[in-house]
């Protein structure tokens, strides 16, 4: 397995894979990798020649008094599981390998960024975007692949892709749970004992929101006030947002008569924890 951190050197050893005809897998990440990341790893081996790996946490993504600094970084750990899982490379650049002085170009995709975590974490979305498409110019993949539980940052990226025509095929991989149902997220590490136990209250939340769906019913405020009275009933969260949503706009719903996202944000001590479920009607 190579370990890359310069951009030219990456490139270079890209461009020898190509001359190959060899296809390229693309898992980029901010590290501290979970099984989560593991999956979309070994979905990327199984379609592709060569697994290319970024392990970046990406500044320009944080906004004001968020967790940059805080945010778990344990790079030998993520090294020896890639090269486990059989990566071929991982490319680990620097910020200012990424950002050179003077950096000021940035892509924003306002539509989908305006819903969800776009309205508590304003910037959030047009950090994310940037960082993707510098690694897609990079790595020049034929696929690449993002969980679901990121799902507005999935479907921003995809639309990203799409309106800049960019050559590469995204793939949207399943939300991989702990067994409480809890889904895997580096900033997990941040709850303590109790909140941990108590976090799987998202997942029991969003079963209940899906059942509410399945039965029929149609008014999304009812089961969002269904949905907060449980989460609160822990004492342990404080709701940023619960949305019924149309899967592909983001735009919230005033009644339900087809597919539907529960999506929701609550932040439990250090955690701010983001779920969903597609709701197929």
């Amino acid at each position: 397995m190579k370990v890359i951190k310069s951009k030219k050197q990456i490139k270079k050893t890209v461009d020898g894979i190509k001359k190959s005809h060899n296809t390229i897998g693309f898992v980029p990440t901010m590290g501290f990798l979970h099984k989560g990341h593991m999956s979309l790893i070994s979905e990327a081996k199984k379609d592709c020649d060569k697994v290319v790996v970024s392990i970046f946490v990406n500044p320009i993504q944080f906004g004001r008094g968020e967790d940059f600094k805080a945010y778990p970084r344990k790079t030998d750990s993520d090294l020896l599981k890639c090269k486990k899982a059989g990566v071929d490379i991982v490319f680990l650049p620097e910020q200012k390998e990424m950002y050179s002085e003077g950096f000021q170009s940035y892509v924003n995709v306002p539509k989908l960024s305006n819903h969800l975590c776009g309205i508590s974490r304003p910037g959030h979305f047009a950090g994310v975007a940037t960082a993707v498409l510098k690694l897609l110019n990079i790595v020049k993949p034929e696929k690449a692949y993002f969980g679901e539980k990121d799902y507005q940052q999935l479907i921003i990226i995809k639309r990203m892709v799409s309106d800049l025509d960019l050559d590469v095929r995204i793939v949207n991989m399943p939300i991989i749970r702990e067994e409480d149902g809890l889904a895997m997220s580096s900033r997990n590490k941040y709850l303590g004992n109790i909140q941990r136990k108590k976090a799987n209250i998202l997942f029991r939340a969003l079963e209940k929101g899906e059942n509410m769906v399945k039965k029929g019913e149609k008014n999304p405020e009812k089961i969002i006030s269904v949905l907060k009275k449980m989460i609160l009933s822990e004492k342990t969260g404080k709701i940023d947002y619960i949305n019924i949503c149309n899967p592909h706009t983001l735009e919230n719903l005033d009644k339900i008569s087809s597919d539907v996202l529960i999506a929701l944000a609550v932040k439990i001590g250090k955690a701010r924890l983001i779920d969903n479920r597609l709701v197929k009607r």
